[in-house]
């Protein structure tokens, strides 16, 4: 397993070792003392699943405030996704910068992202599943989202405006001039 750094201090890209052979294939998709070894000492609590039946569906971009605010590790069992996450710590500095990355079933990269961003993807291709894991169980009273397309952010999602397929919830989702600070 390789763990890289991306362009933003925070996030990272976890890639598996494949072994091949003329079954197919097998790889670790988790390993926690490599994960410790990189930096990345959760406590992972809950296992979350979605399936998108649209190619341009988006799901994001959301957080849950503290104390119940969320390490993710995402990876995608079928299909692809744009897979994005935002630094809202109001201290770093790379505050409203994000990190967009294409993670799909047959390579089987995953992006960690830690507490203190926001995190959404778009769909690629239909029948796209997307799994990850938590740190902090769902707290519907600390639950949050970001408009996925707003324009301090400019997240280039693959999707135009009119095209994404979106739940109520992330069309109504605020721009991040008027969620105030959500990370010190």
């Amino acid at each position: 397993m390789k763990i890289s750094e991306l362009e933003i201090p925070g996030p990272l890209l976890v890639t598996p070792q494949v072994f091949s052979d003329d079954r197919g294939w097998f790889s670790e998709t988790f390993r926690k003392d490599v994960l410790v070894r990189a930096g990345v000492d959760c406590e992972w609590v809950q296992d979350n699943q979605s399936f998108s039946v649209h190619a341009g569906t988006v799901r994001g971009l959301h957080f849950q405030l503290e104390p119940f605010a969320q390490a993710k590790l995402v990876r995608v069992l079928a299909g692809s996704i744009l897979d994005v996450a935002v630094d809202l710590r109001r201290s770093s500095p790379t505050y409203l910068r994000h990190v967009a990355v294409r993670l799909d079933a047959q390579k089987g990269e995953q992006l960690y992202v830690p507490t203190g961003f926001a995190h959404g993807f778009c769909t690629l291709e239909p029948n796209t599943m997307a799994a990850y894991k938590v740190s902090a169980y769902y707290s519907r009273e600390h639950d949050r989202s970001l408009a996925w397309n707003d324009p301090e952010i400019g997240v280039k999602w693959t999707v135009d405006l009119d095209a994404a397929v979106l739940s109520d919830k992330d069309r109504a989702a605020p721009n991040v001039k008027d969620i105030g600070p959500v990370f010190a």
